[in-house]
């Protein structure tokens, strides 16, 4: 049942569709390979395996930095395979590559460091840098990830999607990340690089009678660290290429690499990510425990909702039974149906709140319910990324028409000012936060770094697209007529009674995002480690579910605590129930912070900076997200419960 999990998760939609109306997810189809001799003999194939290098990244930094960033062997033809904006935003730097000879011991080049040169010892003491930090290659074959696989404890098999370029054995002795693979790197205060590679490409024949065409099903790498006696004819065998912290005297270094190839008849193209999937580190998840609390949270949710049911259903049927003398001296909700749908204060800034957390909303429901089908696996790369963006882009009119509509049924008349916000505020925040960090990845000279382009490009969606739709979602919202409340509202306000501790706003507030948070921290857990930890995420399923979840809780548990408000005759609920749900937000940045100190290794100011620029980012549209399920949810709710109280 183990092995089944990623195959349900990732490739089964995919193997439905594929097989039963015939077509291939773009970005997806099979690749068949075969020897020169052999071309044409199995249809359409190819004759070179193009060996693609991608940025390198680090556990212990949130810079990237693209291959020819480090002084390694470089293609002289060197050319760069089209980019989606999601690859392009999450820095993903691809090109060819020198490794293309099958060969058993081939030599790419020999790198020369001369202890005078002050450029040349810029450049190892960047590559040290890089082995200190722990940075990763990350190589792709027939878009497939080239994995490094191991052993950890009890013989469990882990196959990481990038392999380090070496690493440091400190000044007491103690092998740092890689060095622990081998017992010949003990010197202290040495750094030892992997200057040779060991590939294996795996393959099954497309035509098993003849041999004719190939398919590649995996690709595994055994980095080593070989100091070359005969750097023009190496041999690929050797003790440690050791280096020294101190660069005292000329350095040579050469790459190596051999290929071999080996036949495998089980492993079949439709499921080749498998190994992947189910040996990656942390995710193995707890199952059991993570659906049982799931279910805990809907039981619980599920009983809240009867509950207030129950309760709503004789408090209507009593009030309603009552005359009118009675009905004056009733306590509770009833009496404030004259002063609940009196409009909020800074109603503008609620309503642009609300239109942006329409377009969030759909955005995300839309994208997660497409990844789920498997149209945006990790084998299409960037495609999450590049869907998300251009959803919100096209939502604008969504947006422009949530909050014309909500500002018009709070009174508000100045229309022009409310799309302008609609249209720029969040946005912008998000866009400005954004540049400033990318300010800094420039600086660093980060692969991460968004080229000028692309932030032209960006600024074009966002103004050429989003924010004319906005203006079109705006004109229909305002030409419709505001929501009439069911119930008419008195000139005068009702004074509000003295409220107890737990019905203040701020309690209730605090409260109000703990059984939301509850639901996805073990997720947000794999999800932050998607992104910093450099984990490849494929649990989308699982992810939609959760997803749905927390839609359901935010809605009960706002509803819930706007009856106790109502109960308790305090009717500005209009902010509070977006600041309830809303509150999720911050439990979210208190478990980053968490993440940051307790799980991360990150070093160095920038890092530090980038970190948290980021998670503001994630922090304020998962604020404006989950705050309008919870207005929108406490909206309903309290229409739906005065629209049946007999008022005269």
């Amino acid at each position: 049942m183990k092995s089944l999990n990623p195959r349900f998760i990732f490739l089964l939609s995919l193997t439905l569709v594929s097989s039963s109306v015939g077509f291939y997810l773009p970005g997806l189809a099979p690749v068949n390979f075969c020897e020169k001799t052999q071309e044409g003999g199995a249809g359409e194939c190819q004759t070179e395996i193009q060996l693609l290098v991608n940025r390198l990244d680090s556990v212990e930094s949130v810079l990237p930095y693209e291959y020819d960033a480090f002084d390694f062997c470089k293609d002289l033809n060197e050319r760069r395979p089209s980019e989606n904006l999601g690859q392009v935003l999450f820095g993903e730097r691809i090109e060819t590559s020198p490794y293309k000879v099958d060969k058993p011991c081939e030599k790419v080049c020999t790198m020369s460091y001369d202890k005078g040169s002050r450029e040349d010892k810029l450049k190892l003491d960047f590559l040290k840098r890089g082995m200190e930090l722990n940075y990763q290659h990350h190589w792709i074959v027939d878009n497939m990830p080239v994995t490094w696989c191991y052993l950890v404890e009890d013989d469990q098999k882990v196959c990481n999607p990038g392999f380090p370029i070496g690493c440091l054995v400190n000044q007491d002795g103690n092998p740092k990340d890689a060095c622990v693979i081998n017992a010949d790197f003990n010197k202290k205060n040495t750094y030892y690089l992997f200057n040779h590679v060991d590939i294996t490409i795996i393959y099954h024949s497309v035509d098993e009678t003849t041999g004719i065409g190939a398919r590649l099903v995996a690709a595994t790498v055994e980095p080593r660290s070989i100091k070359h006696s005969n750097n023009d004819n190496p041999t690929c065998e050797g003790s440690p290429m050791d280096i020294p912290a101190e660069f005292t005297s000329n350095l040579k270094v050469t790459y190596t690499y051999s290929i071999k190839f080996m036949h495998n008849k089980e492993i079949k193209w439709a499921s080749r990510w498998d190994y992947i999937l189910v040996s990656m580190p942390h995710s193995n998840i707890q199952w059991f425990s993570i659906m049982n609390s799931l279910v805990i949270v809907l039981f619980l949710s599920g009983m809240v909702a009867m509950i207030m049911l129950r309760t709503l259903h004789r408090d209507i049927a009593q009030y309603n039974q009552m005359d009118k003398e009675e009905a004056q001296e009733e306590s509770g909700w009833k009496q404030v149906h004259g002063d609940v749908f009196r409009p909020p204060r800074m109603g503008m800034l609620l309503s642009v709140f609300l239109g942006q957390g329409t377009q969030i909303f759909i955005m995300t429901f839309i994208t997660l319910f497409l990844a789920c089908l498997g149209f945006l696996s990790p084998a299409n790369r960037g495609a999450l990324m590049t869907c998300a963006v251009v959803l919100w882009v096209l939502l604008g009119t969504s947006a422009g028409y949530v909050s014309s509509r909500l500002y018009k049924t709070f009174g508000g008349e100045n229309w022009k000012t409310n799309v302008l916000l609609t249209a720029f505020l969040c946005p912008g925040i998000v866009f400005v936060d954004f540049f400033l960090m990318n300010l800094i990845l420039w600086v660093e000279g980060s692969s991460a770094a968004v080229p000028f382009g692309t932030l032209v490009a960006i600024l074009a969606l966002w103004f050429g697209i989003s924010v004319p739709l906005t203006f079109v979602g705006a004109y229909f919202g305002f030409k419709k007529p505001g929501i009439e409340p069911p119930v008419r509202t008195n000139q005068i306000p009702r004074q509000i009674p003295q409220q107890s501790f737990f019905t203040k706003p701020v309690p209730g507030i605090i409260m109000g995002g703990i059984l939301p948070f509850g639901c996805i921290f073990i997720q947000l857990f794999f999800i932050l480690n998607s992104i910093w930890s450099h984990q490849m995420y494929y649990m989308f399923g699982f992810l939609f579910l959760v997803f749905i979840i927390l839609v359901i809780t935010c809605s009960e548990a706002t509803v819930l605590l706007c009856y106790f408000h109502l109960c308790a005759e305090d009717y500005h609920w209009w902010w509070r129930s977006f600041l309830t749900s809303g509150f999720t937000a911050v439990y979210l940045f208190v478990y980053a912070l968490h993440y940051f100190y307790s799980k991360l290794q990150i070093v160095g100011a920038a890092s530090t900076i980038l970190y948290f620029g980021y998670t503001m980012i994630m922090v304020l549209i998962f604020f404006i997200f989950t705050g309008t399920i919870g207005f929108f949810a406490c909206f309903f709710f309290v229409n739906k419960i005065y629209s049946v109280l007999k008022v005269d």
